[in-house]
């Protein structure tokens, strides 16, 4: 599945990546204090796009879970 990751203060996606077979990905984002849009494009076209704001705290780790349906 796509991944698109951008800040909320931005339009335009500045991280854009694929997911394992498990559904799971990784990014590092730059340390600082920031929200990100995280959404999931299924290949499945009956499934909905689906996104979530994500925090971030200076360098912490932030692990995001999205639940896609139909």
């Amino acid at each position: 599945m796509r991944v698109r990751i951008r800040r909320a203060d931005h339009k335009k996606a500045q991280w854009e990546l694929y997911s394992d077979h498990q559904g799971e990905f990784a990014q590092r984002v730059p340390p600082g204090t920031a929200d990100y849009i995280v959404s999931a494009e299924p290949e499945d076209k009956r499934v909905p796009k689906t996104e979530v704001t994500v925090h971030v705290q200076n360098d912490e780790r932030v692990d995001v879970g999205l639940h896609l349906t139909r």
